[in-house]
């Protein structure tokens, strides 16, 4: 009864971050969902992309149950970090797409097995696993990714929040900026009486 618990409120979770992580690239331009945001090159629709390739492989082949359209293999070292952002040739309905059929097929893998049915993640030191490990894996990589969606939004248009219904309001400029300043007031003031003398921390 409590796996039964358990397992409802991890996949529940699961379903409400995926619908954040598509909410975040909602509305906006071609160029602002792809372009690199951050000096490693982060960007919205790669963050879609690299959770749909290993949610599908986490809670698909780790369970002898492989999402059924072809994906490039995870040990294929020439393409490293491919999924991590999207050719030109790649569609924003096609990411968008294959992350919502792959949260489908997910969905059935959790329905059909009981948390303590055994995987294998053969790229894990302990590769031998049970279905809550790795519920519980793909729920915090989905999390952390959402976070950082997050951000990436709110450099481009202000938009921040879990979805349209929680949409934290926008501010005005002259606000933000008041807020901003007051944090970099409190920052400088931390350093001076905190960082020693030589700035190494």
């Amino acid at each position: 009864m409590i796996d039964d618990c358990a397992k409802e409120c991890l996949h529940g979770d699961l379903r409400q971050m995926r619908e954040a992580m598509l909410w975040k690239v909602d509305g906006l331009r071609e160029h602002d969902i792809r372009r690199p945001l951050t000096a490693t090159g982060t960007n919205l629709l790669g963050l879609v992309k690299h959770l749909s390739l290993w949610e599908s492989r986490y809670l698909g082949e780790v369970f002898d149950r492989p999402f059924p359209e072809p994906l490039p293999r995870w040990d294929d070292t020439a393409e490293r970090g491919a999924d991590l952002w999207t050719t030109e040739h790649e569609t924003r309905e096609e990411i968008i797409g294959r992350y919502r059929r792959v949260g489908e097929h997910s969905d059935a893998t959790i329905a059909a097995l009981a948390l303590d049915a055994p995987g294998h993640v053969p790229w894990w030191p302990r590769p031998d696993v049970k279905l809550f490990n790795v519920l519980v894996h793909v729920l915090t990589e989905t999390g952390r990714h959402v976070g950082h969606a997050d951000i990436l939004r709110e450099q481009l248009d202000g938009s921040t929040g879990t979805n349209a219904e929680y949409a934290t309001p926008r501010r005005d400029a002259a606000s933000l900026a008041a807020h901003r300043a007051r944090i970099e007031r409190a920052a400088a003031a931390a350093a001076a009486t905190f960082d020693p003398p030589d700035g190494k921390a």
